[in-house]
């Protein structure tokens, strides 16, 4: 978590505008690191981020105003290991019961090359893992 300024970086597509920050994303991305915080918290710009390595850790985010003359928000999160440990159930994919004719039909319906357009490998691997994911959902 804190302040790493980088306003040009658009985290819902994952991509940036200056070099350092195209940096700073693929380091992201190289280190399974997930962007959790969701809403800008200093003036309109998402400067300030709680990345963790799993889905599901970090919950509870608030903002809680600022401290002093700072121009930050102040966020509260909490830790969710311990209790999701305790109450998760490992799920598994059932591949027998599993619809590949369906699964196939969606993602055949996908315009690739317009979806797929001017993107770089990374950028088109996270436009064809969300494809996966939302069919996989079906």
């Amino acid at each position: 978590m804190g302040d790493f300024n980088h306003p040009d970086i658009c985290w819902r597509d994952n991509m940036a505008g200056h070099k350092q920050s195209r940096r700073f994303l693929e380091c992201v991305d190289n280190n399974f690191l997930i962007q959790v915080l969701e809403k800008p918290i200093r003036k309109g710009d998402m400067l300030d981020l709680v990345l963790t390595n799993k889905e599901g850790l970090v919950g509870n985010m608030k903002l809680k105003g600022s401290l002093g003359c700072s121009d930050h928000e102040m966020v509260e999160f909490r830790i969710l290991r311990a209790a999701r440990r305790a109450h998760s159930k490992l799920t598994t994919l059932d591949f027998r019961r599993a619809d590949f004719g369906l699964f196939r039909d969606l993602l055949g319906r996908v315009p690739w090359d317009k979806a797929l357009e001017g993107r770089g490998a990374q950028d088109s691997w996270l436009v064809f893992k969300d494809h996966l994911l939302q069919a996989q959902e079906q």
